[in-house]
């Protein structure tokens, strides 16, 4: 209880207490440093002060189409200047932003499109096949979409539209609302609904998770706290902007005035150029982007000639190999960790100083852990099944558990998901780990995929580790697989880099050099690794192929 003396001035007033919003950065940076270059497409040249124009259109013909308060604008396109603008031009229409993954099946579109109750589609045309199929649902179920088309001329296909379509196209849009009052960069409600982020549905239909305001906000801030973000900074867009709103790097990067360089599609070559013509500080990606770029034929001795380039990695535990072979190429790797329900990362390997001492192997280990809490995140916990917190002794494994306004708000019409996965101790992640004694979260598995042969748990991520070890390994993926006499053992499946060479016994007696013997792979199996839009390797389709 508060005292009386302070009970008047714990109240919110209008003077004190504004609702957050990341809306309220655009405005900022565009009356500071509205001449400076904002975007950067190929050709195409923003600056701050011209990206708030066309948001601001972009906003007024978005309500002019009849957008409702609230109404979900899905946005399925590729990272083009038009869906960074649509992070900032759908909340301030007072609708709810959905961008898709670009990626997936026209089933699973249509899905979503229903599910989140579509009222205006923004599609790039490259796209538009793909999303009929549930515009033609809407269409049937008597709330049709309106369509606007984003007609890029750097598209890869230019696909006839049906001539019964009718849509409306993005530029045309701006030009026809470019003069009007300027909308509120404000909202009523700091915990309303910002955007609908749906998750990867490898297992079953995908889940709408839905961020707040208030959010956004504080991950945007935390991101420049956490990565010591400077003014100014370069920043080469290749983390997705569908993939928790690229990681709320779109809010971050406005705060600091930065340059953004957007990219279509990650290319190693193009991602190369890219860095070096338009000097580029920063970049995101996942291990399977490092990865790409760590083994291309024609990577540079240099991401970027003049200076170190900071890249921040999340999505899947990355391998201490790929981090030290893109260090080796200029880069200095943040690994961080998250996922669609904490708005991203949440966690961070920060640096510490006495690393050093150590060898570059060793020190390239260390960075391949989870970390620590992210700023702004209240609480990270590793929690055994009765909801205590595992000893620091890196051999106790426990769940992970996050507390914080970067958590989710819940899963769209799914009381029952969101009441599982949000506790009275937190966000119940999945992910097991243990916690090192100097405090750093390690990944040891997703539940589902610690792999328990004759009594021992064996973490699949660590026999992944050891095998990228080997100079022949690609991508390489364990899962269980039933046997006889121990119940389940470790199957690896590896995709060979372009022209390497190994054998199966070879790359099992090299998990030998690194894992105890219980935990070497019984079986290897060489080919291609079935992966999502975001990098992930698909697990659950290697162990249907062991069926």
């Amino acid at each position: 209880m508060l005292p009386e003396r302070y009970h008047s001035l714990a109240q919110a007033h209008p003077a004190n207490f504004v609702p957050l919003t990341p809306l309220s950065f655009l405005g900022r940076t565009a009356a500071v440093y509205g001449h400076r270059t904002s975007l950067i497409y190929s050709d195409r040249h923003y600056t701050w002060s011209e990206t708030q124009s066309r948001v601001q259109a972009c906003a007024r013909a978005l309500r002019a189409l009849g957008l409702s308060a609230h109404g979900t604008v899905s946005v399925l396109a590729f990272n083009t200047p038009e869906t960074f603008e649509a992070h900032y031009a759908v909340p301030l229409a007072g609708g709810v932003l959905n961008t898709i993954n670009t990626r997936l099946d026209a089933d699973t579109i249509a899905y979503i499109l229903e599910f989140a109750e579509c009222e205006i589609l923004l599609v790039d045309r490259e796209l538009l096949a793909v999303a009929l199929p549930g515009l033609r649902a809407l269409a049937a179920l008597g709330r049709p979409a309106k369509v606007v088309l984003i007609d890029d001329a750097l598209a890869a296909t230019q696909p006839d539209i049906p001539a019964d379509l009718d849509l409306a196209y993005w530029e045309v849009l701006i030009r026809a609302h470019a003069e009007g009052a300027p909308l509120p960069y404000s909202v009523e409600n700091e915990l309303a609904p910002l955007s609908i982020n749906f998750t990867s549905g490898t297992s079953g239909r995908p889940k709408g998770v839905v961020y707040h305001h208030r959010g956004a906000h504080l991950m945007a801030l935390g991101t420049i706290a956490g990565w010591a973000l400077p003014l100014h900074p370069h920043y080469l867009y290749t983390v997705p902007l569908f993939h928790c709103n690229g990681w709320c790097h779109a809010w971050a990067m406005t705060v600091m005035a930065a340059t953004i360089v957007c990219t279509r599609a990650v290319v190693p070559a193009q991602v190369f150029q890219l860095l070096a013509s338009h000097d580029i500080s920063h970049m995101g990606g996942a291990p399977i982007v490092l990865n790409m770029l760590a083994n291309e034929d024609s990577r540079p001795q240099q991401l970027n000639p003049q200076r170190t380039v900071q890249v921040m990695t999340a999505g899947a535990p990355p391998p201490a190999a790929v981090l030290a072979r893109m260090e080796a190429m200029g880069a200095q790797i943040m690994h961080v960790y998250g996922l669609t329900e904490t708005y991203g990362h949440v966690l961070q390997c920060a640096p510490q100083t006495q690393w050093q001492e150590h060898d570059a192997e060793h020190i390239a280990e260390l960075k391949s852990r989870q970390g620590v809490r992210f700023p702004g995140v209240h609480a990270a916990r590793v929690v055994d099944s009765d909801g205590h917190d595992v000893p620091a002794d890196g051999q106790s494994i426990g769940e992970i558990v996050i507390c914080g306004n970067t958590v989710m708000s819940g899963y769209l019409k799914s009381p029952e998901a969101t009441a599982e996965a949000l506790s009275e101790q937190g966000f119940r992640s999945g992910d097991l780990a243990v916690v090192q004694a100097d405090g750093y979260i390690q990944i040891k598995d997703r539940d589902k995929d610690i792999i328990i042969s004759g009594g021992e748990n064996i973490s699949s991520v660590e026999i992944e580790n050891a095998l990228y070890k080997h100079p022949a390994v690609g991508d390489a993926a364990v899962v269980a697989m039933p046997h006889e006499k121990w119940g389940e053992t470790p199957c690896a499946f590896v995709e060979l880099k372009g022209g390497a060479d190994t054998s199966e016994a070879e790359l099992i007696e090299h998990c030998l050099t690194h894992l105890a013997r219980f935990k070497k792979p019984s079986k290897v199996i060489f080919g291609a690794l079935p992966k999502t839009a975001t990098g992930k390797i698909q697990k659950y389709v290697l162990r249907q192929r062991l069926l």
